[in-house]
């Protein structure tokens, strides 16, 4: 009997081959399904039907699980759009005053899915980190990362760098982020007033110089007693002034300096003014008269 129909079922789709005269086969170009193959089974492949039926109405019908073509039936499907990477912390640019901050990163994929073999991350132009060393947290379509390094990061700056694929071995393109470690507070020094200063005027100035290696510039404010604090222009070396008008009594300046990081140091100075002068109680001379050429005492009674 001669061959009546050849059809290809593929995901749920019926196609009618052509028989072809030339190569003697029954033929047909059908348009690939628009999703991987990698998540429709455990074979990550779309299993293929052929139905033959002849003029009489005889049918034989091949599929994926058939002991001598189940190979020939079995289609995989890669998608070509690539994973993607989104680093949430730290910040591009942040100042961190951990040492060993939680680098945190998504990684999602619509299709066939982020492959956690392949999320990694370096740092610097250190090893690349992939594995258990990266907590994974399953979210919609990937994964959450957080990655703690375990040597601590020196002061500077620091490139992220986060690589990731999908199980069709789609690269996503890699992510970085640059930030900078500070855990050491300004420098901060007070060249004027001398502590426990005390004075009889009331203008004075404040004098001093501030600096941070890793996360200048550095901010300067100055309080007197229960007044505001006051930022204060700090020059390019890193000296700054303030003058001031003290009260009659004890004063206290409190001086802060305060890096890009948030790391501060703390200078205080108390000076006294005193526009109180001594009061002479009394004054004797004994003896008095004195004779020529011997000695006598004075003596002066003071208060302040």
């Amino acid at each position: 009997m001669a061959v009546k129909t050849v059809q290809a079922i593929i995901n749920g789709v019926t196609t009618t081959l052509t028989y072809n005269t030339a190569s003697g086969k029954y033929e047909a170009t059908i348009t690939a399904p628009t999703k991987s193959s990698y998540n429709v089974n455990s074979g990550h492949y779309y299993p293929v039907t052929i139905k033959a039926t002849d003029a009489a109405g005889n049918t034989t019908t091949k599929t994926d699980t058939d002991a001598t073509l189940g190979d020939s039936l079995k289609l995989k499907v890669k998608e070509k759009n690539a994973p993607v990477i989104t680093i949430s912390s730290p910040t591009a640019g942040a100042y961190l005053t951990n040492n060993k901050p939680s680098i945190v990163w998504t990684v999602t994929d619509a299709d066939s899915g982020v492959n956690p073999a392949t999320i990694g991350i370096t740092i610097d132009s250190g090893a690349k980190v992939t594995g258990d060393s990266i907590a994974k947290e399953t979210v919609s379509g990937g994964y959450k990362c957080t990655y703690t390094p375990t040597t601590a990061l020196a002061d500077g700056r620091h490139t992220i760098k986060i690589d990731a694929s999908d199980y069709d071995g789609n690269a996503a393109t890699q992510k970085s982020v640059t930030c900078t470690v500070d855990t050491v507070p300004p420098t901060l020094s007070i060249t004027a007033p001398a502590d426990k200063l005390i004075t009889n005027k009331t203008a004075i100035t404040v004098k001093g110089t501030t600096n941070d290696k890793t996360s200048s510039p550095v901010t300067v404010t100055v309080k007197l007693n229960s007044g505001a604090a006051t930022e204060v222009t700090v020059e390019n070396d890193g000296s700054f002034s303030k003058d001031l008008t003290l009260v009659v009594g004890t004063n206290t300046i409190t001086v802060v300096a305060r890096d890009a990081a948030g790391k501060t140091t703390t200078v205080t100075r108390t000076v006294t003014v005193d526009q109180t002068a001594p009061v002479i109680k009394s004054i004797t001379i004994n003896p008095n008269p004195v004779d020529a050429g011997k000695t006598y005492i004075i003596s002066v009674e003071v208060t302040d």
